[in-house]
């Protein structure tokens, strides 16, 4: 039952960083005009994955712990107030406390465990 709550847990943890990413979209979309609202609403996620990638994913290109916080903070809390301002305010409210109940159970059960070692 541990491992199915471990895959369950970092299940969700991936679908919110999906999330975070089609919310800088979003904000992107309602927030330019024109030409403008193209770049950023197909930019931003551009942008926000490729950070993700190089910092904060679970084998980061660049294995920097203070980088991939603060990626982690400005991604997840950026994709929180992106939604606020685009008037998604209770997909914002929704995504913070499934964000923080998410890592709350990661970390207390002690699930960010590397799922790639080998099992004994």
């Amino acid at each position: 039952m541990a491992d199915a709550w471990k895959w369950l847990n970092l299940l969700l943890i991936f679908v919110l960083e999906l999330v975070a990413i089609v919310a800088f979209g979003i904000w992107g979309w309602h927030t330019g005009s024109g030409a403008v609202r193209i770049v950023l609403a197909a930019g931003l996620p551009l942008l926000t994955a490729v950070l993700w990638g190089l910092f904060a994913a679970r084998n980061p290109r660049y294995d920097v712990p203070a980088a991939a916080l603060i990626v982690k903070v400005l991604v997840f809390g950026g994709a929180a107030l992106a939604l606020w301002a685009s008037g998604y305010h209770a997909a914002a409210i929704l995504f913070a406390v499934v964000l923080v109940a998410n890592l709350a159970a990661i970390r207390l059960g002690r699930l960010d465990v590397d799922v790639s070692a080998p099992r004994r």
